[in-house]
């Protein structure tokens, strides 16, 4: 009886996951925010409301297709993508069911985020409405070009008023609107300056030189977080691309400009040019 009862004690308890049952009927239903005829990837706001469903889902895994995968439980999100401009992201929802067995799904969708321009940038490129920009030809570096990783003009430097007429006579008008869109538009009399490398990116030939190019109107920019290796201590990290020809004062053949620094009289922007060099201009308010 002794040796029954010891025996009886030694037995293992059994636990029983139950049955193992995969997701089944799994759904995915997704909203982009503010998305109508006017603005097919949404208002900007990077937002977009996720649905999934399954019959036998236990939890569910989103990948948002931006590198960022979160668990939510219910299946539904609304989340909110932070790269700037218009990108295609395809959201695959794993549904978990017992014993870890999954059930996926994708879906693509095309989302529109507005970056929002730092208030000081606003204020130092538009004085709140608009300011009209020239070459600050009388200031050493107002023309400069530099390696690829450097952020100042380490190979050449221009000194005051020693570059081509066509280079000093433009103006660059900033504007904002009321919803803090900034747009640019250029005056070059007619001529803007190239450097040679860029001079077939605008449809010409030769070496540096005065060109005819047309300066294309009023320009809506597209700011966003400097993407380059600047610090805060030689940059503001910030950066916008001109639409089109991309020219501002002088060509390079770059459309992308990090903003340097900018002051209420005084601006610095660098850019990389089509010869793979960093490229600076400064410009300051229109006396």
């Amino acid at each position: 009886m002794v040796l029954m009862l010891l025996l009886a004690g030694c037995k293992k308890e059994e636990y029983k996951l139950g049955d193992i049952k995969s997701p089944t009927n799994l759904t995915l239903s997704t909203e982009v925010i503010g998305k109508d005829v006017a603005n097919p990837a949404g208002d900007g706001s990077g937002k977009v409301t996720i649905n999934a469903s399954a019959q036998n889902a236990i939890t569910y895994k989103i990948d948002f297709g931006d590198g960022v995968v979160q668990v939510v439980p219910s299946g539904s999100i609304t989340y909110k993508y932070a790269n700037p401009g218009t990108s295609d992201y395809t959201i695959t929802v794993n549904a978990i069911g017992t014993a870890g067995v999954q059930s996926t799904i994708s879906k693509t969708v095309k989302v529109f985020v507005a970056f929002t321009i730092p208030s000081n940038i606003i204020a130092g490129l538009t004085g709140g409405s608009s300011k009209i920009w020239v070459t600050d030809k009388d200031a050493p570096g107002h023309f400069g070009v530099g390696a690829a990783d450097s952020f100042d003009p380490n190979y050449y430097s221009a000194t005051p008023n020693t570059r081509e007429a066509c280079a000093y006579d433009d103006e660059i008008k900033f504007e904002k609107d009321a919803n803090n869109n900034i747009f640019m538009t250029v005056d070059n009399k007619g001529q803007s300056f190239s450097i040679g490398a860029a001079s077939a990116f605008y449809g010409f030939g030769g070496g540096d030189a005065c060109f005819t190019i047309a300066a294309g109107g009023m320009k809506k920019l597209i700011f966003q977080d400097a993407t380059t290796a600047s610090t805060p201590a030689n940059s503001t990290r910030i950066q916008f691309t001109v639409p089109g020809n991309g020219i501002i004062n002088f060509g390079t053949g770059g459309v992308t400009y990090e903003i340097l620094s900018v002051s209420e009289t005084q601006m610095h922007l660098r850019n990389i040019g089509a010869d793979g060099n960093s490229w600076y201009q400064k410009l300051r308010v229109k006396p």
